[in-house]
């Protein structure tokens, strides 16, 4: 046959995970010998060169990447038939569930919907990754099958998922508590993916000076906000639980607004627990209102 076995998907995963012929061995419990033969007998299957060999490792090529991703979906729905059937004959679910989500949402929104998910399925463990909201991201690790269910900024750049949009909030201006003058200030920047609406309406703004400042946590850029560093133009939930020192002002009409939403793959999207999950997460209508900021 010229199927792969799930033995055989399972070596795929270890080598470009570990990026070694070896080390893969000792996360399987396998000689080096057995994974060799099974990397052999993928490629022979498959038509392809999977990975490149060396001292420095194994590499995955083209034809490789494409082939891990498609093995971590097949293991991964075999753990999700597994999981359904017993949950379906027991009438209790048990499992893991891979989430990944931007920081502030993983501090600030899923923590409620974990608390009530939990609740009905106590024995479901719910792993939490935080993935910058950047490029392919917190999408990408959907599609390559290391995440089921992502928390993301609308719209993804990925292909082939199936995505809900939750709620949408408003950019506002942080600044130093206090200041007379916040627009004047320098501008603290920091990476996170945001529509095209919302880059035009940046560029278009002649009081926004370049960054001074940039950081890829938005957690630091509230941090350095309440230090006085400059100012920030974030989502409003950056601001929860912001540092006492730390006020917002609206931007006006007109101002951007960032779409939030969830994405996962279509198979997983039919596993009963997901289903589950995903209806939690669609509870989310509107972050929690800033606790430690102002409106001007």
């Amino acid at each position: 046959m010229d199927d792969l076995t799930p033995a055989e998907l399972r070596v795929l995963v270890a080598v470009d995970g570990e990026g070694s012929v070896t080390a893969a061995g000792v996360r399987l419990g396998l000689t080096q010998s057995a994974v060799s033969h099974a990397l052999r007998a993928a490629e022979r299957k498959m038509g392809a060169v999977l990975f490149r060999r060396g001292r420095a490792g194994a590499r995955a090529t083209a034809a490789g990447r494409a082939a891990v991703g498609h093995a971590r979906h097949i293991l991964r729905l075999m753990e999700v038939m597994r999981a359904d059937t017993r949950t379906a004959a027991r009438g209790e679910a048990t499992g893991t569930i891979r989430l990944a989500a931007f920081r502030s949402a993983a501090f600030h929104l899923l923590p409620r919907v974990l608390v009530r998910f939990g609740r009905r399925h106590p024995k479901v463990t719910v792993d939490v990754r935080v993935v910058p909201d950047l490029g392919r991201g917190i999408a990408g690790e959907v599609a390559d099958g290391r995440a089921d269910v992502g928390v993301l900024t609308l719209p993804m750049y990925v292909d082939g998922l199936v995505c809900k949009e939750l709620y949408e909030e408003p950019y506002v201006l942080a600044h130093p508590l206090g200041h007379p003058d916040p627009r004047s200030l320098p501008m603290i920047d920091w990476h996170e993916n945001c529509s095209g609406e919302t880059r035009r309406w940046l560029a278009a703004q002649e009081w926004i000076p370049p960054g001074d400042i940039t950081v890829e946590d938005d957690g630091v850029v509230m941090s350095m906000v309440g230090h006085g560093l400059g100012a920030a133009i974030v989502p409003r939930l950056s601001t929860v639980d912001a540092p006492a020192r730390v006020a917002t002002a609206g931007l006006g009409e007109g101002a951007p607004r960032r779409r939030v939403g969830y994405v996962t793959t279509r198979e997983l999207a039919g596993s009963a627990l997901i289903r589950d999950l995903l209806g939690e997460l669609r509870t989310l209508r509107t972050p929690a209102a800033p606790a430690a900021a102002t409106h001007p």
